[in-house]
């Protein structure tokens, strides 16, 4: 695996939930880095999970969380962090339904996003390069996040989460509840993030949008994640348990799977 590919993220036997319940059981993956890793699965497969697993807002009982840091030559456990510590190492989560401060400007959602960092020259800069990099946001800027649009605010939760500087980026549903031109444009943000070098993480339940951008797929399914772009049996085996699921009624309004061959 070259340097540009080298995992950003490795994940290994984990298992968490909430109280007694696992949800994710010797659940094992990678996410390389410059490339974006996709996980496939109905509401209840742990998708979620595995994404606040990662970002310390749920205690791992077993396993390990690997991570590469900012520069990629550091071999960094994760688990047993609190959370601002393992923002502050260079990852980041935009959250399911976006969860921007409503009540805050735009402006300062962003800079919100860097509340970890010290360096105000650095991060004055960061958010004229998010403003520049989305224009919508700096035509508001002034503007309550609340008042926003969905796809408005998706990019928002997006800009935010890069206002921290992260090596590693989970999203958790990005695409949820947003019109098919909101959702090409979020592809196109995706693929440019993981163009410039960052590791992104994806939960998805649209399986057309995830086969668009990923170039891993994986399906959770009874607490493991099954890799989707393997050619062997197990791959196989994966694919057509997304078919099978797709079929049976996910509510999708998408094409069937199209897993990717992935580095």
């Amino acid at each position: 695996m070259t340097a540009a590919h080298a995992g950003v993220l490795t994940v290994r036997g984990l298992a968490a939930g909430y109280g007694p319940q696992r949800v994710l059981r010797d659940l094992s993956l990678a996410v390389p880095r410059g490339a974006v890793a996709c996980l496939l699965g109905p509401n209840g497969a742990g998708k979620t999970t595995l994404l606040r697993t990662v970002v310390g807002a749920i205690g791992a009982a077993r396993g390990s969380i690997r991570y590469a840091g900012r520069d990629g030559g550091g071999d960094i456990e994760l688990g047993g962090r609190p959370p601002a510590d393992i923002v502050a190492l260079g990852v980041a989560l935009v959250p399911q339904h976006r969860m921007v401060f409503p009540s805050l400007s735009v402006r300062d959602n962003l800079l919100a996003g860097a509340s970890q960092r010290r360096d105000r020259q650095g991060i004055g800069a960061d958010l004229q390069r998010m403003l520049v990099r989305y224009p919508a946001l700096a035509e508001r800027q002034r503007q309550r996040a609340g008042t926003l649009s969905g796809g408005e605010q998706q990019m928002l939760a997006i800009a935010r989460a890069l206002m921290s500087r992260p090596a590693l980026l989970l999203m958790d549903e990005p695409s949820q509840g947003l019109a098919p031109r909101r959702v090409q444009e979020l592809s196109a943000w995706i693929r440019e993030l993981a163009g410039e070098g960052m590791g992104i993480l994806l939960a998805e339940q649209n399986v057309a949008f995830a086969s668009a951008v990923a170039d891993r797929s994986y399906l959770l399914q009874d607490g493991k994640a099954l890799r989707l772009d393997r050619g062997d049996a197990g791959g196989q085996d994966a694919r057509a348990a997304v078919a099978g699921w797709w079929e049976a009624g996910a509510g999708l309004p998408v094409s069937a799977p199209d897993a990717r061959e992935g580095g």
